[in-house]
This record gives C-alpha cells, structure tokens and sequence, in this order.
C-alpha cells in the first residue's frame, strides 16, 4: 500500500508514525520547526488513517508491509524511526522483524505489553453519529461532547473530519469501521524471540500509565540497549502536551 506523507528538511531520513486515530499532521509543528534542521523527516498517515488509502486489513504486519513498501519507494535504505502509542508499537514491530532498515528507535508512550479497550467509548460516539444529517463541526463537536468530555480529545479526533463540498455533507477521512474492527489486534502485544539490538530510546508521559517501571524488563528483553526517559508533566499525548521537553530528548538521542 503506498501511503501519503509529508516530508521537511534534509539529512538523515527520520520517520515518524502516529498513533491511533492520528495523522501526519499531528507531528508538523515539530517536524517543520525542529526535527527539519537536522533530519529529513517523513511524517507518514498509517493505513487506514489520514489520506493513505483503505483496507479491511489492519493489523502490525500490514502496516510494516506498508513502512517496507515506503522505504524502498524512497530509496531508504536505513532510517531512524519514531513511532508514538500505535505508531510506537508499529515502529517496533519493524525494528524487530527488519533490524538492518532501522538505525535509531524511538517510542513514545508505549510498552510491548497487551492493553486494554482504552477507547471503546470513543469508537461507538464517533459511530453513533450520522454525520449527513449535520451542518457545522460545531455542531459535530456538541454532539460528541454528550459523550467525550475533554475538549482536547475531541478537537484531535476532529482533524479527521472533512467535507464533501459536492455531496454537501461531512465525512471521516480515516477508515473508522476497519479500524474498529481490528481494534483487538492493535491492542495485542509484541510476541516475538527476535530482538533489536541497536540504539533504543522510550519516552513515557510522567502522568500517563502507558509505560509503567514494571514494563522496563520487557522492553529490555527486546530492545536490550533500551533507555527511559520521563517527560514530567506529560500525559500521553508527549509531544502535544510537552513539546520542547520531548524535541530536547529526541535530538539528544539522535544526535
């Protein structure tokens, strides 16, 4: 599957993959404005999310399918790679099964364990809606308010709206159904003997229980020269809510 991207900069390529429910645009302002000057960075929409095309397959050997796809389109022969929640496991995912493509990790809020249906209320609230019957994203926004208190959720989950100025009606750019019906599989953990020996670095949110201190070891068993960096003050969305504290990381790490 070849998928959408936006590109800044030049240098070393650096790739980096959303979370659920994301996009490439979540990740500009960093990408524009720091990463730019010292890497070429390709900020990609995972399948299923964004403007990359859709399919009833959605799973982590579909989407490094897709990374593998991307590299060799671009003529990439390594890259660093960071990946954030989903995106973060994805990034896993390739540096396990694909060591040699992979020069840095980089995870963000995210461990190799299972989890839990964090976000079964957000799934059936963006179902529940029939969007052809409203006229304004404001009106969208109050509708899921009954049901997603926090504004800044809704105002991310809200970037996936667009609208159809021909058929006179909104829509949702991400495959909402396909990705709901995988959601288990996203949710699964990294089963694998393979290991990852090069430079690995996670960044876990100081308020966020994604990556909790028991999750080290098995990190380690699998990313064996993995380090853990906490962002005081962070919850899991890191890079939105602390940006500078996570840019200072990253580059300290990549460089």
């Amino acid at each position: 599957m070849q998928l959408a991207y936006k590109d800044y900069g030049e240098g070393h390529p650096l790739l980096i993959l959303h979370g659920l429910l994301g996009a490439s645009g979540n990740w500009h302002t960093l990408s524009n404005k720091a990463f730019s000057e010292h890497f070429h960075v390709f900020t990609l929409d995972l399948r299923n999310h964004g403007r990359s095309p859709h399919s009833e397959v959605f799973d982590y050997p579909a989407m490094v399918a897709d990374l593998i796809e991307f590299m060799d389109e671009h003529d990439l022969a390594t890259a660093h790679v960071m990946g954030h929640s989903m995106g973060g496991k994805a990034a896993m995912h390739l540096a396990l099964e694909h060591p040699d493509r992979v020069d840095k990790l980089i995870v963000v809020d995210m461990s190799p364990r299972a989890y839990p249906a964090h976000h079964t209320y957000i799934f059936e609230a963006l179902r529940d809606l029939d969007l052809s019957t409203f006229s304004s994203r404001g009106d969208i926004d109050d509708a899921l308010a009954a049901h997603i208190t926090s504004y800044p959720v809704r105002q991310f989950l809200l970037k996936n709206l667009d609208y159809d100025r021909d058929a006179g009606r909104y829509f949702w750019k991400m495959n909402l159904e396909g990705i709901y019906q995988n959601y288990t599989k996203i949710n699964s953990p990294v089963a694998t003997d393979e290991t990852f020996g090069g430079p690995t670095l996670f960044i876990r949110g100081g308020q966020s229980d994604y990556i909790a201190d028991s999750d080290f070891r098995a990190i380690q068993a699998l990313f064996p020269l993995a380090d853990l960096v906490t962002v005081d003050g962070a919850g899991h969305w890191v890079h939105a809510e602390k940006p500078k504290a996570l840019t200072q990381a990253v580059l300290d790490f990549l460089r």
